[in-house]
C-alpha cells in the first residue's frame, strides 16, 4: 500500500488519505519509535540530558503527527469506519505508552540523570523536562511491580476504549433526535434562518415540515426564542436524555466503568482517588485547595444568583404569564430579561457579526497586539469544504503557523468548539519547525448566499478558541513536549479566557463590528448593552459553572458508590442548582468534557482561569487594551513559553505579582451583590 502517512510530510495531505491508511501507519510508527526508544537504553555511553532526555522527547514526532491527525478527523470528520478503527488504534497507543513509561532500563538512565540534576548545569527549560519526565514515569507505573504494572496496562486499555465509546454514544444520540414540526406556526419567535434551516432539512431528508435538531445552532435559539413552551419543554428534555436511554447509546454504564478504573488507577499507583492523582501537577495542588476555591465562589456567587433568579421569576410572571418556571424556560425568560432591562435583541445585534468579518477582526486584533498576519492559502490541503488554511506570517513576513478553521454543523462532527493541533512546535538541528493549529466549532449555519451572522455568544466563543490557537501559534519551546498548550490545565485556559475580552471594548469591535449591509459601524446603544450584559446573570452562570466542577470532582474524588446516575448528580448539583425541578434530565451522560475529553477532575479550571484572565486583562485595561509593551510581555511570558515553567512562575514574570481575585469579582459584578 502507497501510505502517505507513512511519507515524509510537512503539511497534511488530506486528499490522499484513506480510512485504511491509518492502521498500518500507526504500526509502523510505533515500530519506528521503539527503535528509536531502544537505541537510547542501548546507548553504551553514559546516561546524559542529550541522549536520554532530549532524544526521548523526540523519539515518537512521527507517530505523533499521525495521532494527531487520527483523532482529530475522529472529532471533526468522523465515520462508523474512523470509530471502528479508533477501536483498534486506541489500546495500541496506550500500550505502547506503557512500554515506554515502564520500561525499567530507560527509567533507570533517566533517573541517573535526575539523581545528578544540581551538578548538570542545565538551563530552565532542560531542567523542566527532565523533572516532568522523571515525574510522568514515576506517576505512570515506573515504580510498581511487574504484576501492578500489567494492571495499570490492562485499565489503560480498556479507559482508551471506553471514552472513546462515550463520546460516539454522545454523537450518534445527538444526530439520531429529529423532532418534526408540521405548521411553521409551531415555531413562533424561531430566527428566520434557523426556521430556514430546518424546512432545507426536511427536505434533505426527504419528510414535510420542519425538522429540529440538538446541534447548538439549532437546539440553542429553539431555548431561547421559541413562544411555544411545549416545544422548549420537549427538546429540553431530549437533550438531557441524551446517552440517558437504556439502548445501544447509553453512557450511564460506561460512566461508572470509567469511574471505577480510574479509582483503581489512583490507587494502584498509590493515590488516594484520580483527583489526587491529576491535581498534583496543577496549579491548584490539592482537592482541599478547589474544594476551598468552589466553596469560596458559592458564598460569593450565592446572593447575586439569588436576586437573579427572582426577578428572573418576575419577569415571567409578569410579561408571561409563566407563574412556576421551568428549566425550559430560563434561557427564554433571559433572553426576554435582556430586551426588557437593555433594549437587547440579539437578532438584530447578529447583523454586526458576520462570521467573516468577525475572523477578520480577530485577526486585525492579533496583528495589533502580536503582529502576526493571517493569509489564505488555497492550496493546502484540507479534510471538508468548510474548513479553510491560513499561512501566519510574523512582523518580518516569516512562516510563524499554519491555521485550519473549520466553522459550521455537519453530522461527522462532535458538538462544541475546540482548538488542537496537526503540528506540534519545536526546535531540532538548528531549526524551529512551526506548528499547525487548527479551530473547530458549530457556528450557525450561512443561509443560501454564504452569510453566516453569529450571536454576540457565538463572537466570544470565536475569540475563546482563538487565544488557545495563540498559544500554539507563538509557541517558542526547544522540546515538544512542552510547547504550546502543554501546559497544567488550570493554567491552559488564561490565553483563550484573556482574548474574550476584547469581544466587549470599542477599541477593538471598531475593528469588525459593522452591519453586513449598509456597512454601518456598531452602534453605540449596541455597545453600551454588551458592556452591560458582560455581567448579566454572572452570578446564574457561576454557580451553573460550580456545579459542573462539583459534579466532576465528586465523581474523581471516589464518592460516586453505584448508586443511580440521575439520583447522585441531582444531590450534587443541589446546592447550585437554584432553580430545582423533578425532572428527568441527565447532565452526566453528556459530560464529554470529563469522560471523554481531558478535563476529569479539571473541570474547575474553567473558573480558575478566569481569576487569571480577568487579573491579567486588568493590566491591559490600566495601560491599554492593544499596549505593544503589555502584548510583548504576555506574548514573551505566557504564549510563547508553553510548559517551560511552572505556570505560577509564568504568571509572576508577567503579571509582576501572584493573582488576585478582586478583578474577578468587580467584573462579575459579586463585588457589589457582597456589600448589598
Amino acid at each position: 500500500m502507497n501510505n502517505p502517512l507513512l511519507s515524509s510530510f510537512d503539511l497534511v495531505p488530506f486528499q490522499e488519505i484513506e480510512v485504511d491508511h491509518y492502521l498500518p501507519a500507526v504500526h509502523a510508527r510505533i515500530l519506528e519509535a521503539k527503535s528509536q526508544i531502544s537505541a537510547i537504553v542501548q546507548n553504551p555511553e553514559p546516561p546524559t540530558f542529550s541522549n536520554t532526555l532530549e532524544a526521548l522527547d523526540y523519539s515518537s514526532l512521527a507517530l505523533e503527527r499521525v495521532s494527531q491527525c487520527f483523532f482529530n478527523l475522529l472529532s471533526a470528520e468522523t465515520s462508523q469506519e474512523l470509530q471502528a478503527k479508533a477501536q483498534e488504534i486506541s489500546p495500541l497507543l496506550s500500550a505502547f505508552k506503557n512500554d515506554v513509561l515502564m520500561d525499567a532500563d530507560l527509567f533507570e538512565r533517566i533517573k541517573s540523570v535526575y539523581d545528578h540534576r544540581t551538578s548538570l548545569k542545565l538551563n530552565t527549560e532542560q531542567m523542566r523536562l527532565l523533572e516532568t519526565t522523571y515525574q510522568s514515569f514515576c506517576r505512570n507505573g515506573a515504580l510498581l511491580t511487574e504484576e501492578e504494572q500489567e494492571k495499570i496496562r490492562a485499565i489503560d486499555a480498556e479507559l482508551a476504549k471506553a471514552t472513546l465509546t462515550f463520546g460516539n454514544n454522545n454523537l450518534a444520540e445527538t444526530n439520531a433526535f429529529d423532532l418534526c414540526i408540521a405548521n411553521v406556526e409551531e415555531l413562533d419567535g424561531l430566527p428566520a434562518e434557523v426556521i430556514q434551516r430546518a424546512q432545507t432539512k426536511a427536505k434533505e431528508k426527504g419528510k414535510k415540515g420542519y425538522l429540529l435538531g440538538l446541534d447548538f445552532p439549532c437546539y440553542m435559539p429553539v431555548m431561547k426564542f421559541a413562544k411555544n413552551r411545549s416545544l422548549r419543554k420537549e427538546m429540553w428534555l431530549a437533550y438531557g436524555a441524551r446517552a440517558a436511554q437504556k439502548n445501544e447509546q447509553d453512557n450511564t454504564r460506561l460512566i461508572k466503568t470509567i469511574v471505577g478504573l480510574r479509582q483503581k488507577r489512583a490507587e494502584i499507583l498509590g493515590y488516594a482517588t484520580h483527583a489526587d492523582f491529576v491535581l498534583e501537577q496543577r496549579m491548584a495542588k490539592s482537592t482541599q485547595t478547589v474544594s476551598n476555591f468552589l466553596e469560596d465562589l458559592i458564598q460569593k456567587a450565592t446572593p447575586a444568583a439569588q436576586k437573579e433568579l427572582e426577578r428572573l421569576r418576575s419577569y415571567g410572571a409578569n410579561h408571561h404569564g409563566i407563574d412556576r418556571m421551568e428549566p425550559w424556560d430560563q434561557a427564554f425568560l433571559s433572553e426576554g430579561l435582556k430586551k426588557h432591562l437593555y433594549q437587547w435583541d440579539e437578532q438584530e445585534v447578529k447583523n454586526y457579526f458576520a462570521l467573516d468579518q468577525v475572523l477578520e477582526g480577530v485577526f486585525l486584533v492579533a496583528k495589533k497586539l502580536f503582529d502576526l498576519s493571517f493569509k489564505r492559502d488555497v492550496t493546502i490541503p484540507v479534510y471538508h469544504e468548510q474548513v479553510k488554511a491560513y499561512r501566519v506570517l510574523n512582523k518580518a513576513s516569516e512562516l510563524t503557523a499554519v491555521l485550519y478553521t473549520d466553522f459550521h454543523p455537519r453530522p461527522s462532527k462532535r458538538n462544541g468548539a475546540w482548538m488542537t493541533s496537526y503540528k506540534t512546535q519545536y526546535k531540532k538541528d538548528k531549526k524551529n519547525h512551526r506548528p499547525h493549529i487548527s479551530i473547530v466549532c458549530n457556528f450557525t449555519h450561512p443561509d443560501d448566499n454564504g452569510l453566516a451572522l453569529l450571536s454576540f455568544q457565538e463572537v466570544t466563543t470565536l475569540f475563546h478558541e482563538f487565544g488557545h490557537a495563540l498559544h500554539g501559534i507563538l509557541a517558542d519551546t526547544q522540546y515538544p513536549s512542552l510547547s504550546g498548550t502543554n501546559v497544567a490545565w488550570d493554567f491552559v485556559e488564561l490565553p483563550s479566557q484573556i482574548m474574550e475580552n476584547w469581544c466587549f471594548h470599542q477599541e477593538s469591535l471598531d475593528l469588525f463590528a459593522s452591519h453586513w449591509q449598509s456597512k454601518e459601524s456598531l452602534p453605540e446603544k449596541y455597545l453600551n448593552q454588551i458592556k452591560a450584559l458582560k455581567s448579566f446573570q454572572e452570578g446564574l452562570q457561576t454557580m451553573r459553572q460550580i456545579g459542573f466542577a462539583s459534579l466532576d470532582m465528586a465523581y474523581h474524588s471516589n464518592r460516586y458508590t453505584t448508586q443511580n446516575i440521575r439520583e447522585f448528580e441531582q444531590q450534587l448539583l443541589a446546592p447550585t442548582q437554584l432553580l430545582k425541578h423533578e425532572h428527568p434530565y441527565c447532565t452526566s451522560t453528556g459530560f464529554s468534557h470529563i469522560f471523554q475529553g481531558g478535563y476529569a477532575a479539571g473541570y474547575y479550571s474553567y473558573k480558575w482561569a478566569e481569576v487569571l484572565d480577568a487579573d491579567a486583562f486588568s493590566l491591559f485595561e490600566e495601560k491599554g487594551i492593544f499596549d505593544a509593551k503589555t502584548a510583548n510581555s504576555f506574548a514573551k511570558h505566557i504564549l510563547s513559553q508553553g510548559g517551560t515553567q511552572a505556570p505560577e512562575v509564568l504568571y509572576r514574570q508577567f503579571r509582576g505579582r501572584d493573582p488576585k481575585n478582586e478583578a474577578l469579582l468587580k467584573r462579575a459584578g459579586l463585588l457589589q451583590s457582597l456589600t448589598d
